[in-house]
């Protein structure tokens, strides 16, 4: 497998990002935002954790109008695999390859410790060797991770399986967003925007390895 993790100014997890795809069995490039376009042959798009442009505007919202994101969205749409991942679902939504919204946590604090995850679907490219109902353990480290939606995008996104991970009940929700949503997919179920971090727990160095397996599912 070929992957490209997208990097920005202010991203803080793209190395991470490539270290846990690397131990998976990837090759790895890593693409500068004002690139216009993708290495040849990729067969993944990771768009990692961080602070994109500081955070100005909205979240996301100067990185999703970077020059690179042209070519994301068009891979994207062709069917590739994306995965955004915190920050990068936040540029996910800006880019508007996932629906809804992430706001500013419930508390109104920034969020920085483990949370208790469950596996919502495990009909993905990301969550395949997860089973359905699992319970698993990721960090997060976020101040505006709260998912919201309309009525009816949220009920959209139950019909068609395409919640990926939930926190597990309101007292692991650590941020107030809706249905506990944690991470959801695209129509076509190949775009993933979660916030949780799987990469930071992808090996035993790290205090978890949960997030492995979503490394190994793309790896497949």
């Amino acid at each position: 497998m070929k992957a490209a993790v997208i990097v920005f100014p202010g991203s803080n997890c793209d190395r991470d990002l490539a270290v846990a795809l690397r131990a998976a069995g990837a090759r790895v490039s890593m693409v500068w935002h004002k690139d216009t376009g993708l290495p040849p042959g990729i067969d993944l798009v990771g768009i990692p954790g961080g602070f994109s442009f500081g955070d100005y505007l909205r979240c996301g919202a100067i990185a999703a109008r970077a020059p690179v994101m042209a070519a994301v969205r068009a891979f994207a749409l062709g069917g590739g695999p994306v995965i955004g991942i915190c920050n990068g679902f936040q540029i996910l939504i800006e880019a508007g390859l996932l629906p809804g919204a992430l706001m500013r946590n419930a508390g109104l604090r920034f969020v920085c410790r483990d949370v208790a995850l469950r596996v919502a679907s495990d009909d993905s490219p990301f969550t395949a060797l997860y089973r359905r109902g699992q319970r698993i353990t990721l960090p997060v480290a976020h101040h505006d991770g709260n998912y919201v939606a309309d009525a009816e995008t949220l009920a959209r996104l139950r019909g068609e399986d395409r919640i990926a991970l939930r926190y597990d009940g309101p007292a692991a929700n650590p941020n107030g967003s809706c249905d506990d949503i944690a991470g959801i997919l695209s129509a076509n179920r190949r775009v993933l925007g979660l916030m949780p971090h799987p990469e930071r727990a992808a090996d035993p160095a790290l205090g978890g390895t949960d997030g492995r397996a979503l490394f190994a599912a793309l790896a497949a």
